[in-house]
């Protein structure tokens, strides 16, 4: 089975990098993102941002950060595999706070779960 990348590629050029305290999100899980230009500003107001998240193990995915109210902040999370090859479906979960570091970083803390992500069409 694949293993997924563990450096963004050309395509994720855009998405600030995650780095996740665990190898998979749950309730409580919490993802520090890097680079944004703000953080302190984002963290009062957060707006839509592509991410990409980097998990404990190495294991890599791109995700969404939406922040439309209702339903607010919602983190859309497609199915990647584990480093050790567990298959995390597609999940979207909500976002319970952002919290800026004084280390130039956003702290994500992953609230309940949200609606299933659309599947494409």
């Amino acid at each position: 089975m694949p293993q997924p990348p563990t450096e963004p590629n050309d395509d994720d050029a855009s998405a600030f990098l995650a780095i996740c305290s665990h190898t998979h999100l749950f309730p409580g899980a919490r993802c520090r993102v890097q680079g944004l230009p703000d953080p302190t500003a984002f963290a009062a107001t957060p707006h839509p941002v592509d991410l990409y998240l980097r998990f404990s193990d190495g294991a890599a995915t791109d995700a969404e950060l939406h922040t439309e109210d209702p339903p607010g902040p919602l983190l859309t999370v497609p199915a990647y595999t584990t480093g050790a090859g567990t298959v995390i479906d597609a999940r979207t979960w909500t976002v319970r706070e952002f919290t800026a570091t004084g280390e130039d970083e956003v702290e994500l803390t992953i609230g309940t779960r949200g609606p299933d992500p659309t599947p494409p069409t």
